[in-house]
C-alpha cells in the first residue's frame, strides 16, 4: 500500500507543502493550471535551505481580506481548473480554518491572511497535488511548533498562531516545541496536514522508502534547514489485493423530503468528508414511500456528520454502525487528453487497480458534465469519448490490462 508521510520537523506552511509533493513527483501541470485558477502563474524554482535541496513555490499575490462565504465563492469560480476531489477538500480545509477562527475570535468576520490569494491557492495546489500522487493513506509526523509573538491583521498575536493552535487541537495531530521564535506552523498548513491525516505513524511498522522530496519556505536560517519533507512509502505488510479499511454507516429514514433537498444533503455530506452517501427508495410502516440515507464515512468525522443529517434532512434520529470493515481497491486520478468535436481538453479519469492491473476505467462525472454544457454534446457521449481517451492513454503507456 502507497502511504505519503509528512515530516513538518521544521513547521509546515501551504506553500511548502505543494512544494514537497511537486518534490515527490506530483503532476505539475494540473497543479498549475489549478493555482493560475486565482493567480497568475506561480513560480516554482530550486533552493537549497542549511543545504538541502528543496522546491520553492511562490505565488506573488496580493493579500486580500475575505469572509468564508468570499472563498468558497473564490473556489467555485475556479471549479472548472480543478479536480473535482480536490475541490471538495480545499473546502474541507477552509472550513477547518474558519472554525478554528470561530472558536479564537467568537463571531468570526473575516478571513485576513488565510483568505488572501496566495493561501486559496495553496490549498487548492496542495489538494490538486495530493490527489496527482495516487497515494492510499496519509500519515503526518509531530509538527514543530515555535514560540514568541508576531504581528498580524489583529495585532500582536502569540506563536503559534491561535488558528493554528485550535486547528491542532481539533485534528489529533501530535505536536512538539521548537526553539525559534518565528512562526513554523501557520493555520493553512495545520488545516492541510490534518485533512490529508487518514493514519496515524505508529500504524506503520515496515515499509519501502518509494519517493522523498522537500518543500522549502522562504526564510533561510543557517543552522536549521526551513523545509518540509514528504515521503511516498510502500508498505510491506501483506493485506492482499484488496486493502481494508474501517469505517461508520450512518442511517435515517425520511418521508417528507422532497427530492431537491436530498440531492442538496447528498452534496452536503460529500463536501463535509463523507467517503459516499445515497439515498434508497423504501416502503415505510402504513406502506408510505420513503427513502433510506446512508452514509459512510471515517470513525472521526460520525458525529458531525450525524449532525448535519438531523439539520439538513430534519430527522429526529441517525442510526450509527461504527468500525464496519470494508475491502476497497486501489485507485488513481489520471489525467488524459480528449478530443471532441475539434476541441481539445485535458480530462481526470479514475482507475481501480488490483494487484497491479487496472480492472475499471471511469471518466470523472463533473469535468465531463461541464464540458457537455459547454458544447452542447450529450453528456454519454462525452463520457464515452473520455474514457475511449484513457483507454488508448494507457495502452500507449503500457498500462492497459498489465503491470502499473
Amino acid at each position: 500500500m502507497l502511504v505519503l508521510v509528512f515530516d513538518p520537523f521544521h513547521g509546515a506552511a501551504g506553500d511548502m507543502i505543494v512544494g514537497a509533493l511537486l518534490d515527490c513527483g506530483a503532476d505539475r501541470k494540473s497543479v498549475v493550471r489549478a493555482m493560475q485558477s486565482v493567480i497568475a502563474e506561480p513560480v516554482i524554482s530550486e533552493v537549497t535551505r542549511a543545504g538541502i535541496r528543496a522546491v520553492k513555490v511562490d505565488t506573488q499575490a496580493a493579500p486580500a481580506h475575505r469572509t468564508f462565504a468570499d472563498v468558497m465563492k473564490r473556489l467555485d469560480d475556479s471549479s472548472s481548473e480543478i479536480p473535482p476531489e480536490a475541490l471538495a477538500m480545499a473546502k474541507r480545509v477552509f472550513k477547518r480554518i474558519n472554525d478554528a477562527e470561530k472558536l479564537v475570535h467568537g463571531s468570526h468576520v473575516h478571513f485576513h491572511e488565510v483568505g488572501a490569494d496566495d493561501a486559496i491557492a495553496d490549498v487548492i495546489g496542495a489538494c490538486t497535488a495530493f490527489f496527482s500522487l495516487g497515494v492510499k493513506a496519509a500519515a503526518v509526523m509531530p509538527i514543530t511548533l515555535s514560540r514568541g509573538s508576531a504581528a498580524g491583521s489583529h495585532g500582536i498575536f502569540p506563536i503559534p498562531a491561535p488558528a493554528t493552535v485550535a486547528i491542532l487541537s481539533q485534528s489529533g495531530l501530535i505536536a512538539r516545541q521548537g526553539k525559534e521564535e518565528d512562526e513554523l506552523c501557520t493555520p493553512t498548513g495545520a488545516a492541510l496536514l490534518a485533512e490529508f491525516s487518514t493514519i496515524t505513524a505508529p500504524d506503520i511498522r515496515t515499509y519501502n522508502i518509494q519517493v522523498v522530496g522537500y518543500g522549502a519556505g522562504t526564510r533561510d536560517p543557517k543552522d536549521i534547514p526551513n523545509v518540509i519533507r514528504a515521503m511516498i512509502i510502500e508498505t510491506t505488510e501483506d493485506d492482499g489485493p484488496m486493502q481494508p479499511d474501517m469505517v461508520d454507516i450512518l442511517e435515517t429514514n425520511i418521508d417528507d423530503v422532497s427530492g431537491e433537498v436530498i440531492a442538496n444533503a447528498i452534496t452536503r455530506f460529500i463536501e463535509t468528508g463523507a467517503r459516499d452517501a445515497s439515498a434508497i427508495p423504501i416502503i415505510m410502516k402504513k406502506g408510505r414511500p420513503g427513502f433510506l440515507i446512508r452514509v459512510i464515512c471515517a470513525h472521526d468525522k460520525s458525529s458531525g456528520l450525524a449532525e448535519l443529517m438531523a439539520r439538513e434532512l430534519g430527522s429526529l434520529g441517525i442510526r450509527c454502525i461504527p468500525a464496519v470493515h470494508r475491502f476497497i481497491a486501489e485507485r488513481t486520478i489520471e489525467q488524459v487528453d480528449v478530443e471532441i468535436a475539434g476541441k481539445r481538453r485535458t480530462m481526470p479519469v479514475k482507475i481501480g487497480w488490483i494487484e497491479g492491473e487496472i480492472y475499471s476505467l471511469k471518466a470523472e462525472f463533473d469535468p465531463a458534465r461541464s464540458w457537455a454544457s459547454e458544447t452542447g454534446i450529450p453528456l454519454r457521449e462525452v463520457l464515452h469519448a473520455v474514457e475511449k481517451a484513457g483507454w488508448k492513454s494507457l495502452k500507449k503507456a503500457g498500462g492497459g490490462q498489465g503491470d502499473r
